[in-house]
């Protein structure tokens, strides 16, 4: 049943008043871009699931249309009017339009297909809408309203905990505390972890077990650098980063230092240079923040 008429101006009426809204209290109207979640979350497998009634309050982001509509999938765009016109009136006379198309990950759902269906449909109060829907698997569990953020946020954190319950660091050093402001820096680590086994083993008659290069790692590798962090006072210089962050970037930049000077650069003389290089004075800090406002509050009114 439909709530009352509605039209397109209303829609965008509604989208404008929601940009105000979310410029006003710093909050994020963004539909999330499915290629961007998927990218970061990673499924594991695919499966259909057929077609089937879907809350419409659980679609949280498009796969193509992402810029096209907002988090309430208002319309944001004029050139959307005449297809959103022709489901509207195709809804009010009672015609059974084809399910949309969705993508279901992390509990929540993604439109492949049917994006002005699902944004009509929110307009008239309909609660759920036919979906044909395909599983992506994947250990990370979403909430309704999240934001890009959040979901980085999620995966990070998910990546923390299958880190932990492969190398057990927690359980061999229980001060180990190692995060990470970005996905995929997990991955990076275990490499290391990895690297630093494959070195060990080289004079050793028998593979020697993960738990020993883990401990080796976190101790002669991955400790020693923290500490030069924390001495030398460099986190200061990379605002909204971590110490693990940092140790990521500078075995990367020492091992391109060694490459052009030798592997005799050492270890103190890398952190220093990797400060000198990339990191921020006060002045820097508070220019790109200022900055970041700045293009915050056009994009804003640009849209």
């Amino acid at each position: 049943m439909f709530k009352k008429e509605s039209t397109f101006e209303e829609a965008l009426t509604k989208e404008f008043f929601t940009k105000v809204f979310s410029a006003v209290f710093n909050a994020d109207d963004e539909l999330l871009s499915f290629n961007e979640v998927s990218s970061l979350v990673k499924p594991t497998a695919e499966s259909y699931k057929g077609i089937q009634p879907v809350p419409i309050s659980q679609i949280l982001g498009s796969e193509g249309r992402y810029r096209d509509f907002n988090r309430h999938f208002f319309p944001r765009k004029r050139h959307l009017k005449a297809r959103w016109e022709r489901i509207n009136r195709a809804y009010k006379k009672g015609v059974i339009l084809p399910p949309v198309k969705l993508y279901e990950i992390g509990g929540k759902y993604f439109v492949r297909d049917g994006n002005h269906r699902v944004s009509v449909a929110l307009i008239q109060g309909i609660e759920f809408i036919d979906a044909e829907v395909t599983r992506l698997e994947t250990g990370i569990k979403f909430s309704e309203n999240m934001t890009m953020e959040e979901v980085r946020q999620k995966v990070i954190e998910y990546e923390q905990k299958e880190f932990y319950k492969t190398t057990k660091i927690k359980k061999y050093r229980t001060d180990a505390d190692i995060r990470f402001t970005a996905p995929g820096r997990f991955d990076a680590a275990m490499e290391h972890i990895y690297g630093h086994k494959y070195f060990l083993n080289l004079d050793k008659d028998e593979e020697i077990p993960l738990k020993k290069a883990v401990v080796s790692w976190y101790d002669r590798v991955y400790t020693p650098i923290v500490n030069l962090i924390i001495s030398e006072n460099i986190l200061q210089r990379f605002p909204g980063r971590t110490n693990a962050d940092l140790y990521i970037w500078i075995v990367r930049y020492w091992h391109d230092l060694k490459e052009r000077y030798g592997n005799r650069y050492s270890r103190k003389k890398a952190v220093k240079k990797f400060s000198e290089k990339f990191g921020r004075n006060l002045w820097q800090i508070t220019k790109d923040r200022i900055a970041g406002f700045f293009r915050r509050f056009f994009k804003q009114n640009a849209e």
